[in-house]
This record gives C-alpha cells, structure tokens and sequence, in this order.
C-alpha cells in the first residue's frame, strides 16, 4: 500500500479539465496533461453534465434550491423518525421477555 496523500482540487481545476474533455481531447490526453487518471475526468465530466451549475461543490455550502433543501431535510426527519422506531421496537421487545418471564407462575 502507498502511504500517498489524497489530492484536493478546486472547482475551476476541475471545471478546466472537463472543457478539455468536452473540446476534443480524450480523458486519457487531459489526465496526462494535468497529471490526474483519465477514471477522474471521465467522473467529473459526467457529473458536470448531470449538474452543470450546481457541479463541484466542494466540502464548503452547497447550493441548493428551495426543494433541494426541502427534500434533504424530510431525509433528515424520516431518517430520525426511522431510528426512533428501531430503539422502540427493541425496547418492546426486551420489556414483553420481561413481563413473560414472570407470567406464567
């Protein structure tokens, strides 16, 4: 194994190696050039198509519209709500072995 650092690369990198792609050079071409695989560019590249505007985000805010936030959100509750269930059916569960327990005598 290689103890090699992740890279990061900002968005105008990657928004420059996808025009690249996009003009005409082969994802191998732009990933010798820039010193990146051409699986990278071929990756950028289809999520710029999928999102241009909202493409390459990085870790900082995202941009998001107003249903974008709302559905991330609804995730958010459902996902709480789901977990909650989970801790309350294994409660049940243990408290009925309790009371099963000492039922029968």
């Amino acid at each position: 194994m290689s103890n090699r650092e992740r890279r990061t690369f900002d968005k105008a990198f990657k928004t420059m190696a996808v025009e690249l792609h996009l003009n005409g050079k082969t994802s191998t071409e732009v990933g010798r050039e820039l010193g990146i695989g051409p699986d990278l560019v071929r990756r950028w590249a289809r999520e710029f198509k999928a999102s241009e505007s909202s493409s390459f985000p990085g870790n900082g805010k995202q941009h998001l519209t107003e249903e974008e936030k709302e559905i991330l959100a609804l995730k958010k509750a459902l996902k709480e709500a789901e977990l909650e269930r989970d801790i309350l059916k294994k409660a049940v569960s243990i408290f009925s072995k309790g009371d099963n327990k000492y039922s029968g005598s």
